[in-house]
């Protein structure tokens, strides 16, 4: 099931409130994006293997190229968080699944933003899109676990623990780590939005 191409999610823009939003990500999003991942190495990298890989401009150039295509072809979608026009951070779904109505949302966010509630309005307002645009059943979102701060979000907003995946990111250094799987399903947004 795909969706008309007038929806929220094909939009460039999701308003969430008067300063924060979601934005299509575009090419010339790169440099802010690296810059962001470039001077929080240690914060940001403590939890997202990506960092390790991100270690030149191109390879963040890459990644836009790649969402983009993703976006045109109604793949995921990967947007910026943007409060007062800035980017602060990315979110985005990983491969939406057409025939089971299902997706995984992924999100990071730059240190100085965290805990003012911008990623908890941030996923709230990307899943009432997938469920409302896309009809989705499930959404997924997985955390590290022992990562408190991004464990808090899918709790915050009525997620459902389903379990651990053993051995589920690989950490770097040879190391792999378990992740928590949260869902939530259509129903049980029923009343909620």
């Amino acid at each position: 099931m795909r969706f008309a191409a007038n929806s929220i999610l094909m939009n460039r823009k999701i308003p969430i409130d008067k300063d924060l939003s979601l934005k299509a990500v575009v090419a010339s999003d790169a440099i802010k994006m690296y810059k962001i991942i470039d001077s929080q190495r240690k914060y940001l990298g403590e939890w997202l293997p990506f960092v390790q890989f991100t270690n030149k401009l191109d390879d963040s150039k890459g990644f836009i190229e790649i969402a983009i295509k993703h976006r045109e072809m109604k793949r995921d979608y990967v947007y910026k968080i943007c409060y007062k026009d800035k980017m602060i951070g990315l979110i985005g779904t990983k491969e939406i699944d057409y025939l089971n109505r299902n997706t995984e949302i992924g999100y990071w966010l730059s240190e100085e933003h965290q805990g003012k509630g911008f990623m908890t309005k941030s996923v709230h307002a990307l899943i009432q899109a997938l469920f409302s645009e896309v009809k989705l059943e499930r959404i997924q979102i997985c955390c590290a676990v022992g990562n408190e701060k991004s464990i808090a979000i899918p709790n915050r907003l009525g997620f459902k623990q389903e379990g651990i995946k053993r051995n589920g990111e690989w950490a770097g250094n040879l190391q792999f780590r378990d992740l928590i799987v949260f869902s939530l399903l259509r129903s049980d947004q029923q009343g909620t939005t």
